[in-house]
């Protein structure tokens, strides 16, 4: 009789070690999760900031691209008019000699997509008001070939310019920095040559080769005004 309570009060304690035991070894797992835990989430956390960051860089910078091509092209329509009313030779040369600092600027902080065709647009302005261009007497590379087509733009000479531009034309694709430039300054002569036939076909070309990643806005503006 004196026994019994002693078994069961060692049956009693027995579960209630075991409880505690338990106990601690689930918070001690639980922590253990929490520490393997925190690295993943750390690093799933920094892959979506940068992917955040990413996706905001690449829309400002096509942003940046949509509107400095707009003020080009509103630039331009200011000095040569809407390409329906012909626009005097004086009266030409007097809006450029008024708004060529604007281009100045618009060349400055270009971005590095339309650099190279404003660029080209300016030396093609400086030459026709003051005969001043980075123009070389021979072609001896592709950019140079580009200047002196653009010279002959502006001096009014649409045959010399496709001359100058007609065996850059196969090579002319998207991974060459001087493409966008040849394709703008085809465009110019096409209409400076009056020739809306062909600059539909290099527009078709020009869309084929680039597949939405060049400026088709503005070559499509350009053969609306031949």
């Amino acid at each position: 009789m004196a026994r019994a309570p002693k078994n069961r009060e060692i049956q009693v304690q027995k579960p209630a070690q075991s409880l505690a035991h338990f106990q601690t070894k689930l918070g001690r797992g639980e922590e253990e999760t929490g520490n393997l835990l925190k690295p993943v989430l750390i690093g799933a956390g920094s892959l979506v900031a940068l992917g955040l960051l990413y996706g905001g860089w690449s829309a400002y910078r096509t942003q940046a691209a949509e509107k400095h091509e707009a003020a080009v092209a509103a630039l331009q329509m200011e000095v040569e008019g809407d390409g329906i009313t012909p626009v005097p030779a004086a009266e030409v040369e007097k809006r450029m000699r008024e708004r060529v600092s604007r281009l100045e600027a618009l060349a400055a902080s270009a971005p590095s997509s339309g650099k190279a065709a404003t660029e080209g647009l300016l030396a093609s302005w400086r030459l026709a008001l003051e005969g001043k261009a980075a123009a070389p007497a021979t072609a001896t590379d592709p950019w140079s070939r580009i200047r002196l087509a653009q010279r002959a733009v502006a001096l009014g000479q649409a045959a010399a310019a496709r001359a100058q531009l007609d065996s850059l034309r196969a090579s002319a694709q998207p991974g060459e920095a001087w493409a966008e430039a040849f394709w703008s300054c085809q465009m110019e002569a096409n209409r400076l040559a009056g020739d809306r036939a062909q600059a539909l076909k290099d527009l078709a070309e020009y869309k084929a080769r680039f597949k939405g990643r060049g400026d088709a806005d503005s070559m499509e503006r350009l053969v609306q005004s031949i």
